[in-house]
């Protein structure tokens, strides 16, 4: 079930004053009595985590690795991103607001709901960033924080597709379906799309499948998703910095209290697994409990995704640990170190590192 929560007069980075309706879901158990587990959603995901029409339904749900039988499970609305339906809960001054914006915003509404303590928050792509924005807000708020596919920074590759983004999306004649388009090319690879399509035709619809699929896709988002939610969505994304624009990333990320497990994935074309990499090196250096583990595939971005039981096998040992053991942060899932200049130097510094829960 929906339910809402109303931030009155909140401060976006511009300076303005206006009320925030913020929308979320619970699943599983009540949040008094169980481990709290925030999930982020997506750019175009939503708080639809699980359940029928979940589109997380194969690691949150019961019995899941994410078990809403043992987990309280609660999952916000990007303020904006028109899941509630009400025209009136759009943000049309979109360039007003930050991702540490939204990050204040779980703030509030976690001390509204009364959560002082989350087992974990975990979030894929911009809210993989999420979470690495509201862990370095409130460091001593998750004890392990799980960013996957994503960055706690947005580099100039990033800035530089949503820049094309958001000229489709001010440009174009029908701009959800043509920007949707054009981001289905950096989500995936062209092995992805090779392996999917082999250069095979649509004889009703006279062109080739890959071109069908784009057109597919372009009109599924068109049919459910706000121009309004895409811009600011789209927006967002530039703005991920945990370093409140000082550049200092790894000073910030190391106020974290909690466990850090990165997950990155190979082929990833937008947040790419180099800057992971790199990340997880110089930040392990100074920060013991932080791992990294690599989703590899051919599928680029979407793999988050697509790779389900990669994915699942990661997150096991941080939901599903053995209860009669201390508990590990998972090893660094090192392989292909001829393909990053980072990898050479893991041997020599990675160690099994102990948390104490």
């Amino acid at each position: 079930m929906l339910q809402k929560i109303d931030i009155k007069n909140f401060e976006n980075s511009a300076g303005g004053i206006q009320d925030i309706s913020l929308s979320f879901q619970l699943f599983g158990q009540p949040f008094e009595l169980a481990p709290i587990v925030l999930v982020n959603h997506a750019l175009t995901g939503n708080s639809q985590i699980t359940g029928e029409n979940g589109w997380w339904s194969g690691v949150v749900g019961p019995g899941k690795t994410i078990d809403i039988d043992q987990y309280a499970v609660l999952a916000f609305n990007i303020p904006g991103n028109g899941f509630s339906g009400k025209k009136e809960d759009l943000i049309e001054n979109y360039k007003d607001f930050s991702l540490k914006d939204i990050a204040r915003i779980q703030a509030l509404a976690l001390e509204k709901l009364g959560i002082n303590k989350l087992f974990a928050m975990i979030g894929g792509s911009i809210g993989g960033a999420l979470a690495w924005e509201l862990a370095v807000l409130q460091p001593d708020l998750a004890e392990n924080i799980i960013p996957i596919a994503t960055d706690y920074k947005a580099t100039d590759w990033v800035i530089a597709n949503c820049q094309v983004q958001a000229q489709i999306l001010n440009n174009s004649a029908c701009p959800v379906k043509d920007a949707r388009m054009h981001a289905m090319t950096f989500y995936r690879t062209p092995q992805s799309l090779t392996k999917k399509f082999k250069r095979s035709r649509e004889e009703v619809q006279a062109c080739y499948k890959v071109e069908g699929w784009l057109q597919y896709h372009g009109d599924k988002l068109k049919e459910r998703f706000q121009l309004a939610s895409y811009k600011l969505m789209n927006h967002l994304l530039t703005t991920i910095d945990i370093s409140s624009g000082t550049g200092n990333y790894l000073e910030a990320a190391r106020k974290i209290k909690g466990n850090i497990h990165i997950i990155t994935v190979n082929s990833d074309w937008f947040f790419l697994a180099d800057e992971n990499w790199e990340t997880y090196v110089e930040l392990s250096l100074t920060k013991p409990n932080v791992s990294i583990q690599e989703i590899k595939s051919i599928h680029g971005h979407d793999a988050f995704l697509i790779e389900a039981y990669q994915l699942t096998r990661f997150l096991k040992p941080v939901f599903k640990p053995n209860k009669n053991e201390t508990s590990i942060v998972p090893e660094p899932n090192i392989g292909y170190e001829q393909d990053y200049k980072y990898r050479p130097l893991h041997n020599a510094q990675l160690e099994v590192k102990i948390s104490n829960k």
